[in-house]
């Protein structure tokens, strides 16, 4: 998209797509939405793993991002990162196969 194709209006956050989404800049407000989007664009680049840094503070980032993994048609299974990738503060996320996701991105 060029510059002229976003509303005025609008603050977008441009963020570079790897296997891992580091969420320590993101909003809380923004992280649901955040979270499925880099799932679906995940799941469309044919990733099978991903990590989710999501920090420790109180966990209130980390139950979102567990609430949005839960309910992800794209996961397969997901769980604590080890300690040398950020343990607690961080989430670990195994896709499923592209074809075995259907079109439903969503369990709900």
């Amino acid at each position: 998209m060029t510059d002229e194709e976003y509303p005025p209006d609008e603050d977008f956050i441009v963020i570079e797509i790897t296997d891992v989404l580091d969420l320590h800049s993101v909003p809380p407000r923004d992280v649901k939405a955040v979270v499925e989007a880099y799932l679906e664009e995940a799941s469309l680049k044919g990733w099978s793993a991903l990590r989710i840094i999501h920090g420790k503070g109180i966990g209130i980032q980390r139950q979102i991002v567990r609430g949005v993994l839960e309910k992800s048609g794209f996961v397969l299974a997901y769980g604590d990162a080890p300690p040398e990738a950020g343990g607690w503060g961080a989430t670990v996320v195994t896709l499923r196969p592209p074809a075995s996701t259907g079109c439903a991105p969503s369990k709900e």
